[in-house]
């Protein structure tokens, strides 16, 4: 640390939850519940009362804002065309359910059971839908699927979208694929409109949903611009947490347990800052190795895709959203009722499929956005500044990617971004099930009701034919949909994982991590939902293995 910070005494809590994004916010409040326990939240961002995160559709400016976002890039990745990957990451409480697409998608219930056959006993789906259930006030209503008592809002846009959004899944039940009403219901297979989370036409992030309502409690502390520098320890056991506010460094001490909820690039990052990772990564950088745990960071997974780009016969978004006066009149409705475009995002119909009949279930994400854009540079979205034209976008993305990668820091400075290395389409058969995903795309454009809309297929345009042709396109044009996840997975060894099915750090006490770096396997479409559930798990187990330990009931 620099000379001239200074330190100041330390504070004591039960436990202390270091990063306030989609599960460190539900379990602030889990934890908290209990008026005799005291929780202490560390956020490295601010406060999310800012109106792009507040307005739905405001996302598209909150993905480059520094004060909401750690805007972090990849290495130049190989697998697309040696380009570096953006990678928009929430710097603010809420984290990344504040700057997301609000797309509520739990997951096939195939990836849990994969996840408990992989040696993670209580981690199968028909243990986690009561606590799916228990999370959601699904406005659709309640039934075997969906709970209507939780804090957070999920609300049906089926009844607001584009119309062209009509089109569009006609001509994919033209193609052959089913529709289906609810991606969260009794299967995820079919096409339709997604449910997004939002509340009275505002976003319902996990800081909405679950942290404002807590930060009336007395035994609740949160602490914003709040970096987390080490964890630091007695022997093997985590005892607290040092961090850095402004220009003092300060530490706090953990009587129960320290709970690492960063994410999927920093909780990694802060566990190797502590001295726990690869001691041929951590030696050569100074850092001492507390606790050699070779899996830390690896095991990196992301969703990628693409889109195939069309000029449009009919009016789209693009006609609303680029001239002022368009702009305006939404403006105004938004302001006025919460409603319209504003309200809403810009990824409204899309599905589940399988490409082949050879997948046991589906394999790719389909995404129907009434509204088209240029990507100057990689993961630019400019939702309020889209093309002169009427335009649309459909577009696929992996629900299993095969291709893994890493993140590891590249110096002992805690403000220095991790070396993050994608690694994508690194697996042929990521391209092979990519390449069928676009001769689909075609198949969908191909039917009348979407060439009752289609004026020009602009990308990849109509010269790109051959397999060959394609899959170059594809890699040219392929990035993230910015769904990292797995670099301190969950399984039974340390020597394939880092956590253990209770979410425990192997060989360490008194730590856990608890976010969407816990996955083994990435779940099929958004993460968010699930990112929340592993909050609401991981709150659940804690308390339980507290409870056992005190011998309260």
């Amino acid at each position: 640390m620099k000379q001239w910070m200074r330190e100041t005494r330390m504070d004591s809590f039960d436990y202390v939850i270091i990063g306030a994004g989609s599960a460190g916010c539900v379990l602030a409040s889990r934890l908290s519940e209990n008026p005799g326990t005291r929780v202490l939240l560390l956020e490295a961002g601010g406060s999310d009362l800012n109106f792009w995160v507040r307005m739905p559709i405001g996302y598209g400016k909150a993905f480059h804002d520094a004060k909401l976002n750690w805007k972090y890039s990849t290495e130049p990745d190989a697998g697309t065309t040696g380009k570096p990957a953006y990678w928009p990451r929430g710097k603010v409480l809420g984290g990344s359910s504040s700057i997301n697409a609000m797309v509520y998608i739990r997951g096939q219930a195939g990836d849990f059971d994969d996840w408990a056959a992989l040696g993670n006993p209580g981690w199968s789906f028909d243990e986690l839908l009561p606590i799916y259930r228990r999370m959601e006030d699904n406005l659709a209503g309640e039934d075997e699927w969906r709970g209507c008592d939780g804090p957070l809002t999920v609300s049906n846009i089926e009844d607001s979208v584009h119309p062209l959004c009509a089109n569009y899944l006609a001509a994919a039940e033209a193609a052959g694929l089913a529709r289906n009403s609810d991606f969260n219901g009794a299967t995820q297979e079919g096409v339709g409109i997604y449910q997004i989370t939002t509340r009275r036409g505002f976003r319902c992030s996990a800081a909405t949903a679950y942290l404002q309502p807590a930060r009336k409690r007395r035994n609740l502390d949160v602490r914003t611009r709040a970096h987390v520098t080490r964890i630091l320890f007695r022997g093997k056991r985590a005892v607290g947490v040092e961090y850095l506010q402004g220009t003092e460094v300060k530490q706090v001490t953990a009587r129960a347990e320290v709970i690492l909820s960063a994410g999927a690039v920093n909780s990694p990052q802060i566990l190797q800052l502590s001295g726990i990772g690869d001691p041929a990564t951590l030696k050569p950088l100074g850092i001492d190795v507390l606790h050699a745990a070779p899996m830390v960071g690896q095991n990196l997974q992301d969703h990628v895709g693409f889109d195939h780009l069309y000029k449009s016969k009919k009016p789209t978004l693009n006609d609303v959203l680029r001239p002022w006066w368009g702009r305006l009149r939404v403006g105004l409705q938004y302001v006025l009722i919460r409603t319209g475009p504003l309200s809403l995002s810009v990824n409204q119909g899309g599905g589940f499929v399988r490409t082949n009949p050879a997948h046991s279930r589906p394999n790719i994400q389909l995404y129907f956005s009434p509204v088209s854009y240029t990507r100057a540079q990689p993961g630019k979205r400019a939702l309020m500044s889209p093309d002169v034209f009427s335009g649309f976008l459909m577009g696929v993305s992996n629900c299993h990617p095969k291709s893994r990668g890493s993140i590891d820091i590249r110096s002992a400075d805690p403000a220095a971004p991790p070396k993050i290395v994608p690694n994508y389409l690194s697996c042929d058969e990521d391209v092979s099930e990519l390449l069928e995903a676009g001769n689909m795309l075609r198949r969908i454009a191909a039917t009348a009701p979407m060439q009752d809309i289609i004026a020009q297929e602009l990308k990849p345009g109509p010269q790109i034919t051959s397999d060959a042709e394609m899959i170059a396109d594809i890699r040219a044009r392929t990035g993230t949909v910015f769904h990292p996840c797995g670099t301190c997975s969950m399984g039974p060894a340390q020597e394939s994982a880092v956590v253990d099915a209770r979410l425990r750090v192997h060989g360490l006490d008194g730590l856990r991590v608890v976010d969407a770096s816990i996955f083994p396997r990435i779940t099929s479409g958004n993460l968010n939902a699930p990112s929340m559930m592993v909050g609401e798990k991981g709150a659940q187990m804690i308390l339980q293995d507290a409870a056992r330990i005190t011998g309260l009931s």
